[in-house]
């Protein structure tokens, strides 16, 4: 039988708490907003779809994982938060025990920290895991990685955004860098170096290749494609677990609001769909000004502001593995880079994530104009003997 992590625990002062719900979930929610303060750059997320993402109930990843939340407390004052996930998706996928780290958040104070990672620790050593990873919130189909450079820039739409001292809190606590992940960025002049046009030109003519746009009209028929192509070109890839029907269903959902039909096409071959990219405005103006909240107010804030958006985040691009001798990325940056200027109201492209090893994409960026100015960490650790049951 399980021996359960027990509800409250001491260590340095520090008092351990797990989440059950109600005030102390909210604790979690909010805790962001007072370690952010002095961090103007920092995007606040909205707070219902924080709590949505963490219910069980509610939202599809856990249908085939498990979760428990931990706050850490010095006194009365909520000093540091951190979730224990076990995603049984990707554990199954890859033959793996792997127990997550994720949603971290810790004021600078090394025995909050350490006290929030021994937490998690047992917890995934009682679920018989071998290490753990992170941060992962909850998976690399979300939000992943601690920003370690790239400090000066605010964050894109779902990427991460910590304070400096969030990886030495990290380090600390006996984890090591695993993967480093890649943001690159283009602003200014949206055109291609001439060799690059003149070959995307050359592939675009080729008999059989042709670029659709998404169809909202047909948007059910659309998202699974989308869901095929990203769970076949990514399936080898570092990290990678597949999207569920009901994660993609939910994704569909979430996104259709505010997406850009004119910034999402797939590149077919022949009548079968060979590649996606999917490409939204960045929101995150917006969401700084709603501050957490939408409500009347936030309503309000959303006509007056939508003007702020003026930025992009390439979310997702993938290509079939049978078809990846077609120069497919030239052909994909040059409709981007075309549809972008016709529209002439975006400023800048963010695209990322990639992995630092993933050379040949990494080099294909910095030839269409892009330039690496982000750097994001994934870090693990050996369970062996690295934490003490309570």
């Amino acid at each position: 039988m399980e021996n359960p992590v027990i509800n409250r625990t001491l260590m340095a002062g520090i008092e351990i708490v797990v989440v059950e719900g109600g005030s102390q979930l909210r604790d979690f929610i909010d805790l962001p907003w007072n370690i952010y303060t002095g961090y103007p750059r920092w995007v606040p997320p909205l707070k219902k779809e924080v709590r949505r993402l963490l219910d069980p109930r509610r939202h599809p990843f856990w249908s085939s994982a498990e979760r428990r939340l931990f706050l850490a407390r010095r006194g009365s004052v909520v000093v540091g938060r951190i979730a224990g996930i076990i995603d049984r998706r990707y554990n199954e996928f890859h033959g793996e025990q792997m127990g997550i780290w994720g949603f971290f958040e810790c004021a600078d104070d090394p025995a909050a920290a350490a006290a929030l990672f021994s937490a998690v620790e047992t917890w995934a050593l009682q679920k018989g895991m071998a290490f753990v990873r992170g941060p992962l919130n909850p998976s690399t189909n979300y939000e992943v990685g601690l920003l370690v450079e790239g400090f000066d820039y605010p964050p894109a739409l779902m990427m991460a955004y910590n304070p400096p001292y969030y990886p030495g809190l990290v380090e600390s606590c006996g984890f090591a860098k695993e993967k480093d992940l890649f943001a690159f960025l283009i602003d200014g002049d949206y055109r291609l170096p001439e060799w690059m046009d003149s070959l995307a030109g050359r592939i675009a003519r080729k008999k059989g290749v042709r670029i659709q746009p998404f169809r909202p009209k047909d948007e059910d028929a659309e998202f699974a494609r989308v869901k095929e192509i990203y769970n076949d070109s990514w399936s080898g890839n570092w990290g990678f677990v597949p999207l569920s029907d009901g994660e993609m269903r939910d994704f569909q959902k979430s996104v259709m609001t505010f997406a850009d039909p004119d910034l999402a096409f797939f590149i077919y071959y022949e009548d079968e769909p060979a590649a996606v990219c999917i490409i939204f405005p960045d929101i995150n103006p917006l969401l700084n000004r709603l501050n957490g909240q939408v409500g009347l107010l936030g309503l309000l804030k959303v006509l007056l502001y939508r003007r702020e958006i003026n930025g992009l985040r390439c979310l997702m691009f993938g290509i079939k593995d049978k078809y990846r001798q077609l120069g497919i990325p030239m052909l994909a940056f040059h409709h981007i880079f075309e549809v972008v200027r016709q529209k002439n109201k975006y400023r800048s492209l963010e695209m990322g994530w990639t992995l630092e090893d993933n050379e040949a994409v990494n080099t294909l960026a910095v030839e269409a104009g892009a330039r690496p100015y982000k750097r994001y960490r994934i870090f693990r650790k050996s369970l062996c003997n690295s934490a003490s049951l309570y």
